[in-house]
């Protein structure tokens, strides 16, 4: 009996330019996307101030402009910036985070091209498919569509807090968990999965692994490194057709922070920190994790982060009831007080 297929329609950035002053060439990655009009540009105070200015000044040179700064990434704000975006013809989110996950939604919702001009290299989000918008249980992944393009400039990347960049880092290295998640859910529960994505995921991780020393001194070969790995992470969710790949149990733990304790720390910090208890529980090698984060200049415990330990563990007990449909080692390996706490001090994550 022949093998039935089913169609997947994957949504991959059209372009992407890396570069050292590369957003002084927007115009030209424009004209190769085929994209003119009006530009809305999306940024918050602070990402206006790095690199939106720049960006319109930039665009006056052929096109029109219109820039709209927002609060914070709200269901609110997304309605404003579509609402603001019915008279434009693309939409250019300039950030690290915030600003891109609201141009993404809006310009979805407004049936226009999107382009993703990062600020800091902080998470994968930059050239993924989903937007990460805030809700009162907390942040909630919305499918959004990637990119149609990414920009991203090196010196401003840069120049950017070393933390957003460590933290981008953690958030890189977390795909080891994420796709061992992936594969034990089809060793458990016959979870379809992606192979081709999975493949590209881990080769991330991998990438930043074997490079935390010059990953660590930010050089241009360094930060072009992370950037890359980061945009290859969200074609992976994209070929995925699904956060899977990128998103495991060390994201549930992330998450349940962000409910218990949220603002405490970076997203991608606190990625790292699960990453490493959540390989202890699928029986690898947990150190290498820890060391590669710290070799970087991440946090690897909860003190560097001003978490205390019934923070931790009532995370990783939460943790287990987010997204409860999706199967992983905390489903596989239900973790009650006292063996929560004997992973974070066996992990040396609370000392």
């Amino acid at each position: 009996m022949p093998m039935e297929f089913k169609s997947k329609f994957m949504g991959l950035p059209r372009a992407v330019l890396v570069g050292s002053g590369a957003i002084s060439e927007l115009n030209i990655l424009l004209e190769e996307l085929k994209l003119a009009g009006v530009a809305l540009i999306v940024a918050d105070e602070t990402t206006f101030e790095i690199a939106g200015k720049k960006c319109d000044d930039v665009l006056r040179e052929r096109h029109d402009t219109r820039v709209e700064l927002i609060s914070d990434a709200t269901k609110s704000e997304v309605e404003r910036i579509t609402a603001s975006a019915k008279d434009c013809d693309f939409v250019i989110g300039v950030g690290g985070g915030k600003a891109i996950d609201v141009a993404k939604l809006a310009s979805k919702n407004s049936h226009l091209e999107f382009l993703s001009i990062p600020t800091a290299a902080s998470h994968d989000g930059i050239a993924s498919s989903r937007a990460s918008i805030k809700a009162e249980s907390g942040s909630v992944s919305i499918e959004a569509h990637s990119p149609f393009g990414v920009l991203a400039d090196i010196e401003i990347i840069k120049n950017s807090p070393y933390r957003l960049y460590a933290s981008g880092c953690g958030d890189i290295i977390s795909k080891y968990t994420s796709t061992m998640d992936w594969e034990l859910a089809q060793k458990v529960k016959g979870e379809e999965v992606s192979e081709y994505s999975i493949a590209l995921s881990r080769m991330t991780a991998k990438i930043i692994m074997d490079s935390c020393d010059v990953v660590a001194e930010r050089t241009d070969e360094g930060t072009r490194k992370v950037v890359k790995a980061l945009i290859s992470s969200g074609v992976a969710m994209s070929i995925a057709g699904s956060s899977r790949p990128a998103s495991g149990s060390e994201h549930k733990f992330s998450h349940a922070l962000d409910i218990i304790a949220p603002g405490g720390a970076l997203h991608g910090e606190q990625c790292g920190l699960g990453t490493i208890m959540m390989m202890h529980l699928h029986g690898g090698d947990w150190r290498m994790i820890r060391d590669a984060l710290a070799r970087i200049g991440a946090p690897t415990n909860a003190k560097e982060i001003g978490l205390g330990e019934d923070i931790i563990v009532n995370a990783l007990l939460k943790a287990g009831e987010i997204r409860s449909h999706r199967y992983t080692i905390l489903e596989h390996k239900p973790l009650d007080r006292e063996s929560a706490q004997k992973l974070a001090h066996e992990t040396e994550v609370i000392r």
